[in-house]
């Protein structure tokens, strides 16, 4: 069983996986904004390619495998993030017709990495503990399916949201597609998996991100941008260091792009309660109102209605029940579910595998240590618990 595991191939984690949806690196912002509403999804991959303006680029029989490189991802914070620049509160329209390219780090450090769908477990484990937050898969096709899939795809008009590159489809995994497959081979790592987390030197308690609640959320712009990169969160902490929540890139990305006005006029515990899933307040809504007029901003502002405008007709289209005090779906997707901003957390005698399967529960990268008086002690990542069960093999071999 355990020579099964250390041999297995990536291309069996891959079973099932939607073929990537994807922008060009030419594209602009507003077009990944438009494409991540339109297609509904949490993540865009971005590529070196653009079959907009060359349908019959992912068909071409002389192509190079690196004519059409996968460079990196695209999100609703990263769009967050952006406009929460001085500038671009200014002028929104003005900033979102900026180059996509401005989103993507000039030296990704290997954030996003190609690999083979014939590549072992192994080897994507490695390539995450080195970095990498996604690694691209190509789908392998059974039958010949590939090639009425690519006359069907030929037929139909070329758009941003193409799924075939190099001839080929691709998927991609994450760290939790890694820790979800090794539960399922949990026994072999005995007794490690029901040992308490503070034996493993897995909890991680330098370089917390975290802020005071009564902070201005401005302040969190760079962790939440940082807790991106890591698939973390950023800590709401009081003055005594006690965890009262957090603000998650998991929870931004079911809002939308006006949710930069609250970051850049609220306080991060405002902020908490602005971007929870019930949908912000009317009060902290009109506040922040207020403090864009206060400081000429009225562009954003008009963006802000707009946006209401446009979420409201949705919801009545789709029989939306009305906002009973809330604002509607102003600062949230309409089709999205999100998540409460209420930390999920752990004790430092919690035991591996129960970490584990809270963070797959919840379907976070993470879950934060706090003392038996809610002070928070630290925080247990994928990346941790990959480290301990890659260790694990070392001694399988």
């Amino acid at each position: 069983m355990a020579v099964s595991l250390l041999t297995q191939e990536v291309s069996d984690l891959c079973l099932g996986k939607p073929a990537l949806r994807c922008l060009s690196v030419s594209a602009s912002i507003g077009d990944a904004l438009s494409a991540l509403k339109r297609l509904r999804q949490t993540y865009l991959s971005v590529w070196t390619c653009n079959h907009d303006h060359d349908p019959d680029a992912s068909f071409s029989s002389t192509s190079k495998s690196d004519d059409c490189v996968c460079i990196g991802k695209i999100c609703m914070v990263d769009i967050i993030c952006f406009l929460c620049r001085q500038d671009c509160l200014k002028s929104p329209t003005t900033a979102l017709h900026s180059p996509l390219s401005v989103l993507i780090p000039r030296s990704p450090a290997g954030l996003v990495t190609h690999l083979e769908p014939h590549a072992s477990l192994v080897e994507a484990i490695d390539l995450m503990l080195e970095g990498a937050q996604n690694l691209v898969i190509p789908i392998q096709s059974r039958r010949n399916t590939t090639g009425s899939r690519k006359k069907l795809l030929l037929h139909n008009k070329p758009s941003s949201n193409s799924t075939l590159h190099n001839n080929r489809e691709y998927c991609w995994l994450a760290q939790e597609d890694l820790i979800r497959y090794l539960l399922n081979f949990i026994g072999l790592f005995n007794p490690t998996p029901i040992s308490p987390i503070n034996t493993l030197n897995v909890i991680e308690t330098e370089n917390i991100l975290a802020i005071q609640y009564d902070s201005p959320a401005l302040a969190a712009l760079p962790l939440i941008s940082q807790s991106l990169i890591n698939h973390t969160s950023v800590a709401i902490v009081d003055a005594d260091g006690k965890l009262i929540g957090e603000i998650s890139p998991f929870t931004l990305n079911s809002c939308d792009e006006t949710v930069s006005a609250a970051i850049a006029t609220l306080s991060a515990g405002d902020l908490m309660a602005y971007i929870d899933c019930g949908g912000p307040p009317e009060e902290l809504v009109q506040i922040v109102k207020d403090r864009l007029e206060e400081r000429n901003l009225g562009a954003f502002l008009e963006l802000m209605e707009e946006e209401s405008i446009i979420t409201s007709s949705s919801d009545d289209e789709f029989g939306g029940s009305g906002s009973h005090g809330r604002s509607g779906r102003l600062g949230g997707y309409s089709a999205r579910l999100g998540r409460r901003s209420e930390a999920i957390v752990c004790y430092p005698w919690s035991s591996l595998v129960a970490v584990m399967i809270q963070a797959l529960a919840h379907r976070v990268s993470y879950v934060w240590v706090v003392e038996e008086d809610g002070s928070l002690a630290g925080i247990v990542t994928f990346v941790g618990m990959l480290k301990v069960f890659r260790e694990r093999m070392k001694s399988m071999i």
